[in-house]
């Protein structure tokens, strides 16, 4: 019986030490990368100060919010869905998520398939300093901002002095207004964010690529396939994982059309099909004053790309790639 006991006894004693032991190591593989946390604390810093502390404003959108009262001191609204509902009644709204949703879904499906086209034709290109001219002059557009985008546009398709319609007129034809058309604003739209992002996608599906075996190509060359055959049955699908992690994130701002670039370009001649949530927002929210209506889109338009997100990543699951 005393034998028992005694065993009894050490059991949990030993339970302990290997749990202290394996504490021990723990703090000890931390420590062994301590370079790599302190690399990582700006950006964990940058997304509780920017990301996450934000968060505490969504109470705006159930509060008549004023500035001088704080969001501690402004008053509940009454209904609570009081600036949800004034969204909702607008004589806009259907106009606003019919513009935001057909600009978002163009730019996404004629925006998914260039920057994959891209970086196979870089992938397949073995002239090295060729290579890097047009990967350099593909992705430079990305850093220009969109004021500088669109005096560009402006040259290039003003109805009174614009290259384009220069052309067109010595052509014997009749200049045509692009920046002020409801029929050729969206593709205007679409065609600047394609172009601006293109190169700048590449490098990602570029990278990824880089991560293929290659030994893959080498079975395929052996067999007698052509690159055409590598492309389609080695690359595409070794950055398939990639290309369904950037559909997801896309997916989730779907409700977010492009502020910086439609504010710029728009005018009130295409409001009808250009003005979208965030525009309208900025003017009726912001502009006036109406922190509440902007709080309240803002969590509107948070909930259905969550949503999005969520549907998204199960559906993607089914053809076996998933974000998590």
């Amino acid at each position: 019986m005393d034998k028992q006991i005694t065993v009894q006894k050490r059991v949990p004693e030993v339970g302990s030490r290997a749990k202290e032991s394996k504490l021990k190591l723990k703090i000890i593989q931390v420590w062994g990368f301590r370079a790599f946390y302190l690399m990582l604390l700006p950006g964990v810093i940058y997304y509780i100060v920017f990301k996450y502390m934000p968060m505490y404003g969504i109470i705006i959108a159930f509060k008549d919010f004023q500035m001088l009262d704080g969001i501690v001191g402004s008053h509940w609204a009454d209904p609570w869905y009081k600036h949800f509902q004034q969204f909702f009644n607008s004589p806009y709204f259907g106009q606003l998520m019919i513009n935001t949703i057909l600009i978002s879904v163009y730019k996404l499906v004629f925006g998914i398939a260039p920057p994959i086209i891209m970086a196979l034709l870089l992938n397949e290109c073995r002239l090295r300093w060729f290579k890097t001219i047009v990967q350099t002059m593909t992705y430079m557009p990305h850093f220009l901002s969109w004021v500088i985008i669109y005096g560009i546009l402006n040259t290039l398709l003003s109805q009174s002095s614009g290259i384009v319609n220069r052309w067109l007129v010595e052509g014997g034809g009749q200049s045509i207004g692009f920046m002020t058309s409801i029929d050729h604003f969206r593709t205007i739209l679409v065609a600047s964010e394609v172009w601006k992002d293109l190169g700048w996608g590449a490098i990602i599906y570029l990278a990824a690529m880089a991560s293929i075996d290659p030994t893959l190509y080498e079975a395929v060359r052996v067999d007698g396939g052509s690159r055409l055959r590598m492309m389609w049955h080695i690359t595409l699908p070794g950055i398939r994982n990639v290309i369904v992690l950037l559909l997801i994130l896309k997916l989730g701002h779907i409700m977010d059309a492009g502020f910086d670039q439609i504010y710029i370009l728009y005018n009130i001649q295409v409001y009808q099909v250009a003005d979208i949530l965030d525009t309208w927002v900025f003017r009726t929210g912001l502009q006036q004053l109406n922190f509440s209506l902007a709080a309240a889109v803002g969590l509107f338009k948070s909930i259905i790309g969550l949503v999005l997100v969520l549907g998204s990543n199960q559906l993607s699951k089914k053809w076996g790639e998933s974000a998590w």
